[in-house]
């Protein structure tokens, strides 16, 4: 408590000077000026959260509404006319263990992507670290993805699937996707306060990358001489991660450790980059 204090002093006190200069080179993400300002994270999440439900028909129903519709839909098509194998599990189990972090991952890339530029009043008036932005867009998701969760422990046990102890591994993976999504978000975020058109690009590309991620599908339907670049999607290992967390299925250690080095190097380019346009983002927005 004492240490939260000092870094709250040195931000915050009255002897703090704050200068803002452009950076010289490559630095490092300055984490303790984020959690300095955690106070302005909690209250834009808290913002974002109150936006996404206020003046709605069905308010927080849509949480559920969007995974449950989508899982309906992909079993119909996928599970009963394409008879997609399922590696032994049903098929609405199979998919909603998968879309569970893919939607959070949709969801908080694409909230994250326009944040900057519809923050413009915030980003253009005073100083805060411009990362606090797209941070508070991801937060919201959670609840979503609580809810999401709280209805496949129902389904599987419609479905009689137990649960067995890899579901522990759940939270971590949780962490995986957010890193991932912090990543991507970041340099999209960014992209889109330079480049306009990125907020009609940033769409498109959710969805292609939907079916180049093995959420529909079995990463063993794929030919294995083809798999390696599945691979190369960080997402793969994380969603496969999640199937054997729920299922009992197995680990594939080694698909998980290529997603977490993906993950990690997209993630490094995307704060480099937010970090290298950041001055600038007042001027431009």
């Amino acid at each position: 408590m004492r240490h939260t204090d000092q870094i709250h002093q040195e931000f915050f006190g009255p002897d703090h000077v704050t200068v803002i200069e452009p950076p010289k080179g490559w630095h490092m993400l300055d984490v303790r000026e984020l959690w300095a300002y955690r106070e302005l994270l909690g209250v834009l999440t808290t913002r974002d959260i109150k936006v996404r439900y206020k003046q709605t028909v069905l308010g927080v129903a849509w949480a559920f509404i969007q995974p449950v519709v989508t899982m309906i839909v992909f079993t119909v098509v996928f599970g009963k006319l394409a008879k997609l194998p399922t590696d032994g599990h049903p098929y609405p189990i199979f998919v909603y263990s998968a879309l569970l972090p893919w939607m959070f991952f949709a969801n908080a890339i694409g909230s994250a992507g326009g944040s900057l530029v519809s923050s413009n009043h915030l980003v253009s008036k005073v100083y805060f670290p411009r990362l606090i932005i797209p941070l508070s867009s991801m937060g919201s998701g959670l609840i979503d993805l609580a809810i999401s969760t709280a209805i496949l422990l129902l389904l599987m046990l419609y479905y009689g699937v137990p649960l067995t102890i890899q579901i522990l591994a759940a939270p971590l993976l949780l962490l995986a996707v957010l890193f991932t999504a912090l990543g991507v978000g970041t340099l999209l975020s960014a992209l889109t306060v330079a480049y306009r058109d990125f907020r009609f690009v940033v769409p498109f590309m959710i969805q292609i990358w939907l079916f180049c991620t093995p959420v529909v599908y079995a990463v063993s339907l794929v030919p294995e001489r083809w798999q390696w670049i599945l691979g190369l999607n960080p997402m793969t290992g994380i969603v496969e991660g999640f199937r054997a967390a729920f299922l009992g299925k197995p680990f594939n250690l080694t698909a998980l450790i290529i997603s977490f080095l993906i993950s990690t190097l997209i993630f490094f380019i995307g704060i480099t980059y937010f970090q290298k346009v950041e001055r600038r983002f007042a001027d431009i927005i």
